[in-house]
């Protein structure tokens, strides 16, 4: 038997629901009414909570929402269920309404009038719903010896004598489970409270079990005196709040809340002695909080708040700053003590905290987790010494201490090709919940233009704008900067245009394909682009050089970049210099989906584009491809865009600090950034140098957090030889290949697929990400077997061109008319036939 059963209940209004939670968790149905986190926070026992959803079409995003307010588990279709495990949420949290069995679920929800016990396997979970069938005790009992049943409130009872053929004790579900090897046949229990401390043990019988459940009390079965009601006599009585069976079957746990001197006869809180820790300082503090005397240090936090939450403060400050084991131990124990009797004054308990600490961890999305600005150290002034500011400047980013920063390693020796293709897998990319996220941002814009645009601005970047667009020419206090960074970024630029220039086509091509046809090639440029400049965890002025400097050299007509405004409503400063500089037309102040969709429609403000180029995240390269995808937009992209990544090639020459320091480059962007090295036959101790050298780095950098994440998912391939390198750097694809390798300008031929090629200890990806000429806006996530980084020709369009005179027309004619035959095209033949037959040629 699987056990506990679930009960279905109609309204968390059902008078029944605290009763038949004893015994099993509960099944709610789907309201909007419902306030779940609420529910569960006031709900005593401590049940698991399960939401019916199956029937109600709710968007990905909604029913996460359902799980992150504390519910257990949620019943959903199986497009629905593949939606949220592609979002990221376990299995376990998700119970399929289908008869479709499908190997990477485990839970299903199967009607009893459908169920067929050989359609699951043993390693399947199965709830049967006999909520729309006849229930009887005798059925649903001998069919849960190996499901759940799902059964309405109203066709159970938590009180034995009130059973019938259709209402169904909810005992019955437990005492078949149960197994005893003692001779009076009792039932080994254990009792305890609700933060699992033990307080006794006791026996119980079939009998005590029935009115235990029955009257929501401790019930047991004395050896000596027979039916035991605790407390009857004293008057420490207990509140059954759960029973609970160990994993063989043969332990009975206890949930109960304890009332009176306690649970022992020796009038102890348990068998075992008092309580002690937290549990004891609650009790106390209670004690005090009623019956401690004026003038009481107690009794003075409780009545002056001000104190109370000054000693709070003072003692988290002091746990700061703390060092050795000894004295965090005691001045933690301070801060718990203050915090607790703020607690307790507000009548919040132990088992409260402890709730709402289980309720955090079944949130499925996470917030970032900064701190707020006025907790951090306050930056540097520019007047103090560069040394100075290096020691005072604090991480940006959530940092974490424990654990070596190391890669995965693999000997590619140890695996067949294919192996090797899985175990470099890009992270996965979620796309059809984003998709889902992202259709109705970009249909707002269509339908609302500027007025959606300002709305979604204010609601994702948290920032009211008066107007989603500035107009060249730009205020020069828009761009004020230090001469120093205009200096470099004018170099930048500088060299990108050299670079960008270069590739132009300026001569028309011609071919004389046959005597007498001359076909041609030219380019022009594409009049309208729009550039996407990102924001978010890094300001990100280089690529708006890298994608507007090319469009100027292409001859651009119209220029138009996006990027997300500041929280003051202002722009990076860098980026509206850059877009000063390249002369474009407008910056429109928005970013994510909504900002493709202004570009790539057009607003009252916003003007259309014709093509969109720029990287972003997975929300921007959503909407990119739909707007590629949608005939309406008539707007074409550069190409899809993932997270960043970089594959290094090292031979035994390689400096490990040179190694790290380009892997890192790259792991720094974000969490699901990735990063790998190919090391050509290089030893343990060699590559253990390495790992040093990351873990030395990564520690010294303030995005320690986000790179730790990366290097989860990244790793190490140990190859023999350069050509194994190369195979498997080509297998990858990657956006940044670098190659710090003896003579690496002689092996460039061997590069296959990769979106730009760093040659040499000397070349890290950073120049080429600022300042060395080539572009950094490059294919990721493996397209780079396809597609070519941002270039001079992505901002062209080639039209092509042919001219033929007589001789032409005699020599193709008959080869036109021949296959247009072929084709059943005859106003194609025609076309050739009339123009040969008046010129005579034929």
């Amino acid at each position: 038997m699987v056990f506990p059963l679930l009960p279905s209940f109609g309204s968390i209004e059902d008078p029944q629901l605290p009763s038949l939670a004893i015994t099993g968790n509960i099944l709610l149905p789907y309201s909007k009414s419902i306030n779940y986190k609420q529910f569960i926070n006031t709900f005593a026992s401590p049940a698991a909570i399960s939401v019916d959803i199956h029937d109600s079409s709710l968007e990905t995003s909604e029913i996460v929402d359902i799980l992150n307010s504390g519910v257990t588990r949620v019943i959903v279709d199986l497009q629905t269920a593949k939606d949220l495990q592609e979002f990221g949420v376990p299995e376990s949290r998700i119970i399929v309404a289908s008869n479709d069995v499908q190997s990477t679920f485990k839970n299903y929800l199967v009607d009893a009038s459908t169920y067929n016990p050989e359609s699951f396997s043993k390693q399947s979970q199965v709830f049967v719903d006999y909520r729309n069938s006849a229930v009887s005790k005798d059925t649903v009992i001998e069919a849960s010896q190996e499901i759940i049943p799902i059964i309405k409130s109203e066709n159970l009872t938590s009180d034995y004598t009130n059973a019938n053929a259709s209402v169904i004790s909810i005992a019955d579900f437990l005492l078949p489970v149960l197994v005893t090897d003692r001779q009076d046949g009792l039932f080994t229990s254990m009792v305890t409270d609700i933060h699992n401390h033990s307080l006794g043990l006791v026996y119980s019988s079939t009998n005590s079990i029935e009115e235990a459940i029955k009257n929501q009390a401790g019930v047991y079965q004395s050896r000596k005196r027979g039916l035991w009601f605790k407390g009857a006599t004293s008057g420490a009585t207990q509140k059954l709040l759960k029973i609970d069976i160990d994993c063989d079957g043969d332990v009975l746990k206890f949930v109960v809340e304890q009332t009176g001197v306690g649970f022992c006869h020796l009038e102890t809180d348990t068998c075992f002695g008092n309580l002690s820790g937290i549990s004891k300082l609650q009790a106390i503090l209670e004690d005090r909080k009623a019956n401690a005397p004026e003038g009481s240090y107690t009794k003075r936090l409780f009545n002056d708040e001000q104190l109370l939450n000054a000693k709070i403060k003072e003692e988290a400050e002091e746990l700061t700053e703390a060092t050795t084991k000894q004295e965090i131990a005691w001045e933690a124990a301070d801060l718990i003590y203050f915090a607790l009797t703020r607690c307790t004054k507000y009548g919040v308990s132990i088992a409260d905290i402890e709730k709402n600490l289980d309720l955090k961890h079944l949130k499925v999305t996470r917030r970032k987790g900064d701190a707020k600005p006025k907790f951090l150290p306050q930056q540097p002034s520019e007047e103090k010494p560069q040394q100075q500011q290096q020691q005072q400047q604090q991480p940006s980013e959530e940092k974490s201490e424990s654990g070596d920063i190391h890669l995965k390693v693999y000997d590619v020796a140890d695996y067949s090709v294919a192996q090797v293709a899985k175990i470099i897998e890009r992270p996965v990319q979620s796309t059809s919940n984003i998709m889902k996220l992202v259709n109705p941002i970009i249909e707002n814009v269509i339908k609302n233009g500027d007025k959606a645009l300002l709305e979604l601005t204010e609601k994702f970047d948290k920032v009211k704008l008066s107007s989603p667009i500035i107009r060249a020419p730009f205020a020069p206090e828009l761009y004020q900067l230090p001469k120093d960074i205009k200096d470099a970024l004018d170099l930048s630029m500088e060299n990108v245009h050299k670079f960008h220039v270069a590739q132009l086509q300026k001569e028309t091509m011609e071919v004389e394909t046959s005597p007498g046809v001359i076909c041609s090639r030219f380019s022009r440029p594409i009049e309208k682009v729009g550039l996407y400049i990102p924001g978010g965890t890094a300001v990100l002025p280089s690529t708006a050089l890298m994608l507007g400097v090319p469009a100027k050299a292409a001859g651009c007509r119209e220029i138009i970049l996006a990027s997300p405004p500041r929280k003051d409503g202002t722009l990076t400063p860098e980026v509206v210099y850059v877009a000063h500089k390249i002369g474009a037309k407008a910056i429109v102040l928005a970013g994510g989906a909504q900002a493709v969709a202004a570009m790539a429609y057009g607003t009252e403000s916003v003007p259309k584009v014709d093509k969109i180029m720029g990287p972003g995240n997975q929300f921007v390269t959503a909407a990119k491809m739909y707007v590629s995808n949608d005939t309406n937009a008539l707007c074409a992209i550069d190409m899809p865009a993932g997270p960043s990544e970089v594959l290094v090639i090292a031979d035994s020459s390689a400096d490990p600090d040179f190694v790290a320091a380009d892997l890192l480059s790259q792991a720094e962007h974000g969490v699901d950034s990735q990063v790998i090295l190919i090391s050509i036959d290089l030893s343990e101790e060699e590559i253990m140098k390495i790992q040093e050298a990351v873990d030395r780095q990564a520690r010294q950098l303030p995005r320690e957090a986000i790179i730790r994440k990366c290097i989860e998912h990244s790793m190490i391939l140990n190859v023999k030889n350069v050509e194994d390198a190369f195979k498997y750097s080509n297998l990858y694809a990657p956006e940044h290949l670098i190659l710090q390798i003896k003579n690496a300008n002689q092996y460039i031929d061997l590069v296959d697929n990769a979106g730009s090629v760093f040659v040499g200890y000397l070349t890290p990806e950073s120049c080429g990400d600022y300042s060395s000429g080539t572009n950094h806006t490059l294919p990721t996530y493996g397209y780079a077997r396809m597609y070519s980084g941002v270039n001079t020709s992505t901002f062209l369009k080639f039209i092509t061109s042919q001219e033929i005179n007589n001789t032409g027309l005699k020599n193709i004619g008959p080869a036109v008319m021949s296959v247009a035959a072929v084709e059943g095209l005859d106003a194609h033949k025609n076309a050739v036939k009339i123009r040969m037959e008046k010129l005579g040629l034929l």
